[in-house]
């Protein structure tokens, strides 16, 4: 029988792993989870946010799609043929149901998160796909696509125009967050802060989005740790 790394995998966690966070497994299965983070980011393998926050289990609810995504709170987008393969240009169409918008929902609502990251990163393949034509036999694809078609630059690909747009895309997702009411009204008031972030691969280093400069900062040389359409509040209050 061929060896099944998988299962040898599980098993080291198993004997090796588990125990050394099997306090804190116990503590969150009685008392339930209490993250005080939702993570949007995109399913990139390169992308660790648990390497990248320094969390540990029960720290951050993860939302991972191609790209780091937000729908519309509505389910709706004006569709363009350039991004689903049919029908007219500026023709509303459904979205939803999403997994993503649910989880936001879950996140604000239930576990009453105070903080929201939406990290993007270098060499985005979902950005990048933004510029290229996608197979007829990925319809899925091609639709969830056009959640970040509005980051797009009209010029042709280049490794600038793909940092640029990814950028643009986090900037995007936090001003669609802001759609969402439930949202809005917690980041009004200081109950929620919004973290725009591009995670840059080969650096290793997170640039921050600071919305009153309007450009994203090396974490090394920020003053904070990214905010959303609003300056962050000074106190953050149940």
């Amino acid at each position: 029988m061929p060896d099944d790394e998988f299962l040898n995998r599980l098993r080291r966690f198993n004997t090796d792993s588990f125990p050394q966070y099997q306090a804190r497994f116990k503590d969150l299965v009685e008392q339930g989870q209490r993250p005080s983070t939702l993570f949007i980011g995109c399913s990139d393998s390169r992308l660790v946010p648990y390497l990248l926050t320094g969390s540990g289990p029960g720290d951050l609810f993860l939302v991972r799609n191609v790209g780091a995504f937000v729908p519309p709170y509505d389910g709706m987008l004006n569709k363009r043929p350039e991004a689903v393969g049919q029908g007219h240009a500026g023709e509303p169409h459904w979205v939803g149901l999403h997994g993503t918008a649910a989880a936001i929902e879950y996140a604000v609502l239930t576990l009453k998160v105070k903080h929201i990251i939406v990290c993007g990163h270098s060499h985005c393949g979902g950005i990048r796909a933004l510029y290229e034509e996608q197979a007829e036999d990925a319809p899925n694809l091609r639709a969830w696509l056009a959640l970040g078609r509005e980051a797009a630059l009209p010029v042709r690909l280049s490794s600038e125009a793909l940092r640029r747009t990814e950028e643009r895309s986090v900037v995007l997702q936090l001003e669609r967050l802001m759609d969402y009411p439930m949202v809005r009204a917690r980041v009004e008031r200081g109950a929620i802060s919004l973290h725009g972030w591009h995670y840059v691969i080969e650096a290793g280093e997170v640039h921050v989005f600071d919305v009153r400069s309007g450009s994203f900062v090396p974490a090394s040389k920020a003053e904070h740790s990214g905010t959303g359409p609003y300056a962050p509040t000074t106190e953050i209050v149940d």
